[in-house]
């Protein structure tokens, strides 16, 4: 999967968790880009991604993310 489906996946993810249709992601888009984003959403955007795209993240990989690329290239390597 490539890095532009994934991140229009994410952006989708993101639209419907955070129930915000005004969302639009790009790889350097941290949380503090994004009001609804906080440590409670976040957590509920990891399970909504590990989901979609059925994989497991590990926490250090988590901690690890600075942005959405980071997140992005995460998902990619699986």
């Amino acid at each position: 999967m490539d890095q532009n489906t994934i991140l229009k996946d994410l952006n989708k993810i993101f639209v419907d968790t955070l129930d915000n249709e005004n969302i639009n992601l790009n790889p350097d888009t941290t949380a503090q880009d994004v009001d609804e984003w906080d440590s409670l959403s976040h957590i509920m955007l990891i399970v909504a991604i590990e989901k979609h795209f059925k994989i497991r993240f590990t926490s250090k990989e988590i901690q690890s993310w600075n942005n959405v690329g980071e997140m992005i290239n995460c998902i990619a390597s699986k």
